[in-house]
């Protein structure tokens, strides 16, 4: 018999590797941030698909404008910045065991990396602007390390807890 007061596995489980998601994304973010040219660098090469292949069947999908480049580059901080925050307030929730909110705000944070990793990434950036082909700039390791990392904790994170299933 649980008490109001006792916390599963699973829960401490979800807690902990959602506050582990957090932190990431968190300091990936903060980097981004505060070395903003070193990635700025990697989303410009990879939009302006200036290290494949270079088929002409593809080039035509190349994004050459600095400033766009830029945008995207912002809009990709931005995300993160707002994933580590959900992520946290998650993190908090669980901490003060308001189970259901933690789990649907630890949710909204895991999907919004799995949807930068996964579609924009893997797919937009992987696919569409060909960065497979790049020897280097090509981010589908860690994009994928990401998307599955998310995808894990967001299976734990949906796990019924005791109290839940019963």
């Amino acid at each position: 018999m649980t008490t109001p007061t006792s916390r599963t596995a699973t829960t401490l489980a979800a807690t902990l590797l959602t506050a582990t998601v957090a932190l990431y994304i968190a300091l990936v973010a903060f980097g981004n941030i505060t070395d903003f040219g070193t990635n700025q660098q990697f989303v410009r090469h990879v939009l302006a698909m200036d290290t494949t292949f270079k088929d002409d069947d593809l080039m035509w999908r190349a994004v050459s404008s600095r400033g766009l480049q830029d945008a995207v580059y912002v809009v990709i901080i931005v995300w993160e910045t707002v994933a580590a925050l959900v992520l946290g307030y998650g993190t908090w929730l669980w901490v003060r065991r308001d189970d259901e909110r933690a789990r649907r705000f630890s949710t909204y944070g895991l999907l919004m990396l799995m949807v930068l990793f996964g579609a924009g990434f893997i797919a937009v950036g992987g696919e569409w602007f060909s960065m497979w082909q790049s020897k280097d700039w090509n981010g589908l390791e860690a994009a994928t390390r990401v998307f599955l990392l998310s995808g894990v904790v967001l299976l734990v994170v949906q796990l019924p807890t005791r109290s839940s299933a019963t």
